[in-house]
């Protein structure tokens, strides 16, 4: 007799269903958190379960590794299409979300997601961790070229650096405003020591990856952008086609269909933030700053002079992020022209 179960995961407790071929509730109940205690109960009361099926969420990797460690069948889920099932039903509490879980389990009417690696979710955290810090950085450099407005000083332009070294300076002939400016200088002078740290950790990653080493043949694409591409889609043989990579990550048009109508609208914004910004500001970088002339820098020029500088570094993005699947599948290198563009 096969079992279908649902596990419904929070952060003090999991909801357990567990269903029969026929549909009918053979347990019912909360359990811990933990592997170990889901797997106790799921050794008695689930000893013949075909799928083991919760949402993705903030648990739901290191969960996933730890029961497929276990040798159960667990699936991890598509949250939004799950939420669209469960919503339909008229009561919400974590008992009935088990429960349709369990349903959709039973059914087959669900989308699996890929569960990254545990390798890629210590690099991601990495990525992510730098990420954090810098968006601190800039904040702080924000609220410090605010106080000087306040008292009427006006910095101009400046990195992190030179905005420290500017603010220093004001700091020589305005030294009642010490007291104001040391805490933020010497917060921001660490946040930089971190964010250097995290810098050198992520090119010796790029450095000891053959991969990663190939991608950023692409121009534009630096190790930043390459390791973040590399921890967002993980394996890419999970693509059907290299196109399909821009619309994972948000890069492509949002369309509306009905009847008559049918338009497209802005791109998506789906996926992995970081690296389509990552990929926007490559884009940039090809357009404005590369002077080796490509198929693609070429390309985007002329998309440039027909839809606006904006639109076409999108549209580069896009391109690049196809560009760097196929490289990544085929063991090829980027292929630039020698001669300036």
């Amino acid at each position: 007799m096969k079992q279908y179960v649902g596990l419904d995961i929070s952060m003090e407790e999991t909801s357990m269903c567990i269903l029969d071929d026929a549909g009918k509730v053979m347990f019912e109940g909360s359990v811990g958190i933990s592997p170990d205690a889901i797997a106790k109960v799921l050794r008695k009361r689930a000893a013949h379960a075909e799928r083991i099926v919760f949402e993705t969420g903030a648990l739901s990797n290191w969960l996933w590794h730890e029961l497929k460690a276990l040798a159960f069948p667990v699936i991890c889920l598509d949250a939004r299409h799950a939420n669209a099932v469960l919503s339909t039903r008229m009561n919400k509490s974590d008992k009935n979300d088990a429960k349709g879980l369990a349903e959709m389990a039973r059914m087959g009417w669900y989308r699996e997601v890929s569960v990254k690696s545990v390798e890629n979710r210590q690099l991601r955290s990495v990525l992510a961790a730098r990420a954090k810090l810098v968006e601190l950085r800039r904040d702080l450099d924000n609220q410090m070229r605010g106080l000087c407005k306040g008292v009427g000083i006006l910095l101009g332009k400046g990195g992190a650096g030179g905005l420290a070294a500017k603010i220093t300076s004001v700091l020589v002939d305005n030294p009642e405003l010490a007291d104001i400016f040391d805490p933020p200088l010497q917060a921001q002078a660490c946040l930089t020591k971190q964010i250097d740290k995290f810098d050198k950790q992520l090119l010796d990653l790029a450095r000891g990856d053959q991969t990663v080493q190939r991608l950023m043949t692409v121009p534009g694409i630096g190790p930043l952008t390459a390791l973040s591409f590399v921890a967002t889609v993980d394996d890419p043989a999970r693509f059907k086609s290299s196109s399909d990579v821009g619309a994972y990550l948000g890069l492509t048009p949002r369309r509306y269909q009905s009847g008559e109508i049918d338009h497209n609208g802005r791109i998506s914004k789906r996926g992995n933030t970081f690296v389509r910004t990552y990929l926007y500001e490559a884009a940039n970088v090809l357009l404005t700053v590369v002077r080796r002339g490509s198929a693609l820098k070429r390309w985007g020029v002329k998309l440039v002079k027909r839809i606006g500088a904006k639109k076409a570094k999108i549209a580069v993005a896009r391109k690049m992020a196809v560009v760097l699947h196929t490289i990544w599948t085929d063991g090829t290198e980027f292929q630039a022209e020698n001669s300036p563009a």
